[in-house]
């Protein structure tokens, strides 16, 4: 359902000198902020699709042409098929990455092109709507999550700002020792947060984290025209907010606007390798998504702007038929609040710059895996929502890809168990073996295009290897991500495929508390939870060596290797002593280890005591900006 209510706002001022309120959209032709013409992105839209379709086609051409030589199999039938599930999203990954290098090197006005609300964000405009910062928290250490808002109340009184921010913790938290610390530390930082900050928790925790945000906006939102929301591990600094924030003003049709948010430096060797692919990587991928998405963009549920009366008339999520883990309350909300917001009538826009947003990554193998897992659960009741009336198009999309993002790993952990099959029963004749290993080849290159384009982005950038430490530190950090990446994806594709089997036989995951900060792994847990990964590694390697013709084994090299070591590669990724080895050496650092913005600073030490050295400084609260 659309709606024309727009959210009250004093008339910003462009960067032309004319009103932005004056700036109204062609309900026929244009989006509705006004931003882009809808036939340019429905242009747009069509050629990526073209280029996917082009490119899925070749790719179909070979794996044909490599199995179809001595007629069709069972085997043959299944990896074929495996093949069609899983492909098409490592395409799209090449051409998001492709796309994105060539907005950002390839012509003049990228940023215009992709993201043409950005200029708003860098006035001087005064900030007019009254703006609530949400931190949500359950059952995690409250020290860490109060000093990082803290922070980020400091940081928005430094911009002359901060009497229009009001900050409220939400919290869901079912332990009552970590409740009654969270109660007595708010009632201590109360005076650092600001005299209308508000500290509330929930006895049931119904809807999960989207329950809790929108319990607090449909008592205290009224009062509010945009809100912030955060986890309890994000940190933004004062700019970046304003930034978001003088965009929603300056265009009233915007519902939802997404940071790009970026890893904080870790003292884990895991997060720090993991979070260094992301960091180079992520730039041109989201350039090249955000081209074609336009106005039916992402929520990744934090570190974002959002207009509060739209949310709240437009953004209810529906209770899902059925029990969990399928159905009931959905777990994985926010592309669900991006599509709702959508359809409603309001854009959904990413910032493609990172500066200013920061959330942690999951410190060992084992924590990355449950986190994948509890958004592979809510990605998959999407499949009962894509029916839903009114969508856009590419909203629609945007909720099957999420499905279908997470469907992938069973299909190349199934065309692997059919291929060993296949060499099991000898039948191997069939098989155009030159196709077949160029296929391979060519399937592992355009896996790899994403990496390739964020180190190009880095490498062409002037001053970007300089930012990560110099081009040798970056490139040895580059070679290093990429062959962690490739030992760790088998891993998470087999725990993907465990878990999708247990679903559908009502097996779920628990929303609790999170482990953030860096920590021993023992290898009992390593052994308990990774076991399934050993085994099946193990009979891949001696079904191959068994049964595969000569050489085969290299081939399959990879896969083996991160299956068969994912016991100790959990443990030494882990290992306090491998953490600050690579901190000490630079080694898959980001750039804000060469140059460390304020706002980290709240990340040093003990956050207890980042907390007792604010306190001593005393809140501040400058006269507002003229």
């Amino acid at each position: 359902m659309k709606n024309s209510t727009e959210t009250a706002a004093a008339p910003a001022i462009a960067l032309s000198g004319a009103p932005v309120g004056a700036v109204t959209a062609d309900k026929q032709t244009d989006t509705p902020a006004g931003l882009q013409s809808r036939a340019l992105l429905r242009r747009r839209r069509y050629t990526v699709l073209a280029l996917n379709l082009g490119t899925l086609a070749l790719l179909t051409w070979g794996i044909l042409t490599a199995f179809s030589a001595g007629g069709w199999s069972l085997s043959d039938i299944v990896i074929v098929a495996c093949f069609f599930i899983g492909a098409p999203w490592t395409v799209m990954g090449l051409w998001n990455a492709v796309l994105g290098l060539w907005l950002l090197h390839g012509v003049r006005d990228g940023y215009a092109r992709v993201a043409p609300h950005l200029a708003a964000g860098e006035t001087d405009a005064p900030i007019t709507g009254r703006v609530a910062v949400t931190m949500t928290v359950r059952n995690e250490p409250p020290a860490r999550a109060f000093a990082r808002l803290a922070e980020v109340r400091r940081a928005l009184d430094a911009t002359g700002w901060g009497r229009q921010f009001d900050l409220f913790i939400l919290s869901d938290t079912s332990e009552p020792e970590t409740a009654a610390e969270e109660e007595a530390l708010f009632e201590r930082m109360r005076p650092l947060f600001g005299p209308r900050a508000a500290y509330r928790r929930r006895e049931r925790n119904i809807g999960f984290k989207a329950g809790n945000v929108r319990d607090f906006l449909m008592n205290r939102g009224r009062d509010y025209q945009l809100f912030v929301p955060l986890d309890s591990d994000s940190l933004m600094d004062g700019e970046a907010i304003l930034r978001l924030v003088r965009i929603m003003e300056a265009h009233p049709r915007i519902g939802i606007l997404q940071s790009l948010a970026v890893g904080t430096p870790a003292r884990s060797a895991f997060a720090r390798i993991f979070q260094f692919g992301m960091r180079h990587g992520m730039r041109s991928y989201t350039m090249g998504a955000a081209w074609w998405q336009g106005d039916c963009g992402p929520f990744w549920g934090h570190n974002a702007v959002i207009r509060v009366d739209a949310f709240r008339r437009c953004c209810r999520l529906p209770i899902l038929p059925g029990k969990p883990p399928l159905g009931g309350h959905i777990l994985s909300h926010d592309q669900v609040e991006a599509v709702l917001m959508r359809r409603a009538g309001y854009e959904v826009r990413v910032v493609p710059v990172e500066g200013g947003s920061w959330e942690d990554n999951p410190p060992t193998l084992m924590d990355f895996t449950r986190r994948d897992l509890r958004w592979c659960q809510g990605n998959m009741q999407y499949w009962r929502l894509l029916g839903m009336r009114g969508l856009e198009p590419a909203s629609r999309f945007q909720l099957f890809a999420a499905v279908m993002m997470y469907l992938g790993a069973p299909a190349w952990m199934l065309m692997t168990v059919a291929a060993a099959s296949k060499l099991a029963d000898g039948d191997t004749a069939g098989i155009n073996l030159a196709v077949g290993i160029a296929m391979f080849f060519i399937m592992f290159a355009v896996s790899l295009v994403p990496k390739i384009a964020g180190i190009t982005d880095i490498l062409l950038q002037k001053g970007g290897a300089a930012r990560y430490g110099g081009t040798a530190r970056f490139l040895a950090g580059a070679l290093v991500e990429t062959v962690f990446s490739i030992l760790i994806a088998p891993v998470v594709a087999f725990r993907v495929t465990l878990f999708l089997g247990g679903l559908v036989f009502g097996r779920s995951v628990i929303w609790g508390g999170q482990n953030r900060d860096a920590y021993r792994l023992t290898w009992g847990d390593a052994r308990r939870g990774l076991w399934p990964q050993t085994l099946f590694g193990l009979a891949l390697a001696g079904s191959i060596l068994a049964f595969g013709p000569p050489g085969v084994i290299w081939w399959a090299a990879p896969m083996i290797l991160g299956l068969v070591l994912s016991i100790p590669f959990a443990v030494g990724t882990a290992h306090p002593a491998f953490g600050a080895w690579a901190a000490r050496v630079g080694l898959c650092g980001v750039p804000e280890e060469w140059t460390r913005p304020e706002a980290l600073d709240v990340l040093r030490g003990d956050p207890r005591d980042r907390i007792a050295e604010l306190e001593a400084r005393g809140p501040s609260r400058p006269p507002r900006a003229a």
